[in-house]
């Protein structure tokens, strides 16, 4: 599976009927980032095991503007990120024109943040890793790192990361230092989010958004699974491929 590096130019014009889905892959893209490496795997097993061929463009995140043509935004982990803002305008893209977006890691955080910012009305909400002084952090250094760590996650029965792993607990893996301040759990949630993954002490692990045709944040690293493509990875990829088929998923 090749993975084309490129800027979204042209890609905002309408399908050729029959073709792949378009999934901008949004990220700095390192080599001394794990689950950067193991992208070209995931693809191609998707592909190989499951039959979705995606046709995976990765885009920095200063370019990660005008992604309306795409049929899938994975923002990646790899953070702090070259740019926040490129970052959050690929949320804040595929939140509103209802594409399917799957956040990680450091894609959980910023979802999490471009919500915060836009639809509850905190525009002052802020990352600690780039703003550790700032009084508003809505995400918080851990008390302990995750970096290298597994754990297990309690999935909410008939949430769509439940369905898609198909057990209400999971072991997952993490390389991360910072994550949702529980302080926020209140306004995110009266503002529509779902958290359905905790840890074993009630921690938020991951976050949807019911009535978005697909949009899934995790903190941990479904790329680092075993034997990939992680279940959430194959649901993203079936859910671009539908919006590729139709424009939306509205009725999945």
């Amino acid at each position: 599976m090749t993975v084309r590096t490129t800027e979204a130019e042209g890609l905002t014009g309408a399908h050729r009927r029959g073709a792949p889905p378009r999934v901008a892959l949004v990220g700095d893209r390192s080599p001394s980032v794990r689950a950067h490496v193991r992208v070209p795997e995931i693809l191609k097993a998707l592909g190989d095991r499951h039959g979705l061929i995606v046709d995976a463009y990765w885009i920095p995140t200063p370019e990660a503007h005008d992604l309306e043509g795409f049929d899938g935004v994975w923002l990646l982990p790899g953070s702090p990120y070259e740019s926040e803002a490129g970052a959050l305008d690929a949320a804040r893209t595929a939140r509103e024109h209802r594409i399917p977006l799957l956040g990680t890691c450091g894609g959980f955080q910023h979802i999490l943040l471009e919500y915060a910012r836009n639809v509850c009305a905190l525009p002052r909400a802020a990352h600690g890793e780039t703003a550790p002084g700032a009084p508003e952090r809505l995400i918080e250094r851990l008390s302990c790192s995750l970096a290298g760590h597994r754990g297990l996650v309690r999935l909410s029965p008939g949430s769509l990361a439940e369905r898609l792993i198909g057990a209400e607990r999971t072991l997952e893996g993490y390389h991360c230092s910072f994550g949702l301040n529980p302080g926020y759990v209140g306004a995110l949630s009266a503002a529509g989010l779902r958290f359905t993954g905790h840890d074993e002490d009630g921690a938020v692990r991951v976050a949807e958004l019911p009535g978005h045709p697909f949009f899934l944040a995790t903190l941990f690293q479904p790329e680092l699974a075993e034997r990939p493509p992680h279940p959430v990875i194959r649901g993203f990829a079936a859910a671009a491929l539908e919006h590729a088929r139709t424009g939306d998923t509205r009725s999945r």
